[in-house]
């Protein structure tokens, strides 16, 4: 089906071209998403039209330069679309209601003596535990072996290192080792061994230092860029709906689309 915008065509060359700039698993989801943006475009160029604007250009660094649509575009909704700008009282509530948001990592400093093995050789896991075990009943009779035994056993460049895998934060490592990371008072060598995809590893926790929530003066100027950049987005896919609203489209839904310079 023919895609036009108020009588004005796009042609399948341009579609096709578009694709690569929207990702995804399914072509056609990638297809839609590119026919949206190509009809928010045409929308927002004949609306430039209407209005008689005309732009230079802006320099965006490394030698590049916007198209003269695109600047046409960006004076556009820098002339219709006006937004607030967010407050003390709007950046507090944003703060208070998400710590999660600005609280830092948790950080460990932890040892491991790994043994490899895939999850779905049993066998090869059973060996690895079995070596695992060793490892830990040495160690609970002498915890100070540790370095030693990671030089001699460990499959992990850090053996050379006393199995010390330096300072991490929460995410950097496996789930499943962090949990045990969690449990663990720091000094104490894990009872058991700890499988993970990866094989089955010996581990002690050197040290912990739990996550904080920063300070609302370290991250007040953050937040307002935030609630500026989003509310943003919301009024251009406002006004968007508002012309989408007004013109004739042919072949082509655009629910939800935003303008190309702010996806």
């Amino acid at each position: 089906m023919t895609i036009e915008v108020n009588g004005v065509a796009i042609p399948d060359r341009d579609v096709a071209a578009e694709v690569q700039n929207h990702p995804a698993e399914d072509f056609g989801e990638a297809e839609s998403a590119a026919v949206r943006a190509l009809v928010v475009r045409e929308l927002l160029v004949q609306e430039a039209d209407r209005l008689g604007i005309e732009a230079e250009p802006a320099d965006l660094g490394d030698g590049r330069w916007e198209t003269g649509t695109d600047a046409r575009i960006r004076v556009l909704l820098e002339r219709e679309v006006t937004t607030p700008e967010a407050d003390e009282a709007a950046c507090r509530r944003y703060y208070d209601n998400n710590p999660a948001r600005f609280t830092s990592p948790t950080l460990y400093e932890a040892a491991h003596i790994f043994f490899p093995a895939e999850p779905q050789d049993a066998e090869a896991t059973a060996t690895a535990t079995a070596s695992a075990e060793r490892a830990i009943a040495t160690l609970q009779a002498d915890p100070g072996a540790f370095a030693r035994l990671a030089g001699e056993l460990s499959a992990c460049s850090s053996a050379k290192e006393g199995g010390r895998l330096g300072q991490v934060s929460r995410g950097q490592t496996l789930p499943e080792f962090e949990t045990f990371l969690d449990a663990l008072e720091p000094g104490q060598i894990c009872p058991v061994p700890v499988k993970t995809r990866y094989g089955v590893h010996v581990v002690r926790l050197d040290h912990r230092a739990e996550g904080s929530l920063l300070p609302f003066e370290a991250v007040r100027g953050r937040i307002a860029e935030y609630l500026a950049e989003r509310a943003w987005r919301r009024a251009v896919a406002q006004y968007v709906s508002i012309l989408a609203g007004r013109a004739e489209i042919a072949g082509a839904d655009i629910g939800g689309a935003t303008s190309p310079l702010v996806q």
